[in-house]
């Protein structure tokens, strides 16, 4: 059971841009072994900082529009949504470790 939420083109700006606290979006697709690989890793932030940020998931193939408004052209991408605005990046599978470090900054 994934603890991230899926997001659609749709849903996207309620669930993301229009959130209270900060997003990390997974921007990956089914095809992806790296996006595979990463999911845990994410479910596991989900759960352990779920007072913090929400994560949630978006499949680039079925929603094609918002991986190209944010110009996503490599999967896995990770982005963390701050007040509307993209507020960092993390492009590839990482351990969890460097991934709570990049992000450190929305997960205290």
């Amino acid at each position: 059971m994934s603890n991230a939420k899926d997001v659609t083109d749709s849903s996207f700006s309620t669930d993301v841009l229009a959130a209270d606290k900060p997003v990390i979006v997974d921007f990956w697709a089914e095809w992806c072994g790296p996006c595979r690989m990463l999911s845990p890793i994410l479910d596991d932030i989900a759960a352990e900082y779920s007072d913090k940020v929400d994560v949630v998931k978006i499949n680039v193939d079925d929603n094609p529009a918002i991986a190209a408004k944010y110009g996503i052209t490599s999967i896995p991408a990770v982005y963390v949504f701050k007040g509307g605005e993209v507020a960092a990046t993390s492009i590839g599978a990482k351990p969890k470790q460097v991934l709570e470090q990049e992000f450190a900054a929305y997960l205290k």
